[in-house]
C-alpha cells in the first residue's frame, strides 16, 4: 500500500498506522524501493512491525530502472548523483517523526544508501534502534553521534567501503563482519547476492530486533 505524508512524501506501508506495535522505518538502496525493498518491508511487517518506505527519490524526475539492463549500477549512481542529501535527510527525519508520533517506540533499517542515511537520522533524530547494511556513505558521517542501540551489517571484501577504518568509529554499536561478502550481498540480484551472509546477517538482525524492539510476536 501507498500514501503520502504531510508534505507529499509517498511512502509504501505494511501493515497499520493504529496498530500497537513498533514502527519501522525502512530506507531504500540507490535502486529506489525496489521489489527487493518491498520483500524486506513485508518481512519486517511478518515479525510483527508496522513498515513504511519512503521514496526518497520523489523529488527527482527520471529515476526508473530496469535490473536486467547490464548498466543497472551506473544509472542509479546517475540517480543518487543529483539527489540532495540534505533534503533526503529532511524527508526521512519527517518519516521518523511521523513513527515516533504514534508512541509506540521506532526502529531504522536501511541497506547501502539507506544504511548511511539512517545513520545520519539516527543521530539527528534518534530512534530506539538503528540496523545499517553497509551504510555506503558512513565514512563521511562518522563525526556525527548515534545513541541509538545499533546492529551494523559489513561485508568482508566490500570494495566500496573501507570497513576497517568504519568499524573503530562505531563506539558501541554491534557489529557483524562477513568474510567472502562484498557491497549489498543482501540484496537478490546475482551481481550482489552472497546466500550465505544474507540469511545469517537477517537472523541476527531479527534476533537484534526482538531483544531491542520487541513485539508483541517477539
Amino acid at each position: 500500500m501507498t500514501s503520502e505524508l504531510d508534505g507529499g512524501l509517498p511512502v509504501h506501508e505494511w501493515g497499520s498506522a493504529d496498530a500497537d506495535v513498533p514502527g519501522i522505518l525502512l530506507l531504500q538502496e540507490i535502486f529506489g524501493v525496489s521489489d527487493y525493498i518491498k520483500q524486506r518491508g513485508a518481512d519486517l511487517h511478518a515479525l510483527g512491525y508496522y513498515v513504511i518506505a519512503p521514496e526518497i527519490y520523489w523529488r527527482l524526475d527520471d529515476t526508473e530502472l530496469d535490473e536486467s539492463s547490464p548498466e543497472l549500477l551506473q544509472q542509479a549512481m546517475g540517480i543518487v548523483s543529483r539527489l540532495d542529501w540534505d533534503l533526503a535527510v529532511k524527508d526521512a527525519v519527517a518519516a521518523l517523526q511521523y513513527l515516533k508520533a504514534r508512541g509506540k517506540g521506532t526502529g531504522v533499517v536501511g541497506f547501502c544508501f539507506g544504511g548511511g542515511l539512517g545513520y545520519n537520522v539516527a543521530a539527528v533524530s534518534s530512534p530506539d534502534v538503528l540496523v545499517s547494511y553497509y551504510g555506503s556513505a558512513l565514512k563521511n558521517l562518522l563525526e556525527l553521534q548515534v545513541t541509538a542501540t545499533s546492529l551494523h551489517h559489513f561485508g568482508n571484501t566490500d570494495a566500496y567501503l573501507d570497513v576497517d577504518e568504519i568499524v573503530p568509529n562505531l563506539g558501541a554499536a554491534e557489529v557483524h563482519r562477513y568474510d567472502g561478502a562484498g557491497h549489498a550481498f543482501d540484496n537478490p540480484l546475482p551481481m550482489f547476492h552472497n546466500a550465505d551472509a544474507s540469511a545469517l546477517a537477517w537472523r541476527r538482525t531479527e534476533d537484534f530486533l526482538a531483544r531491542h524492539l520487541p513485539t508483541s510476536q517477539g
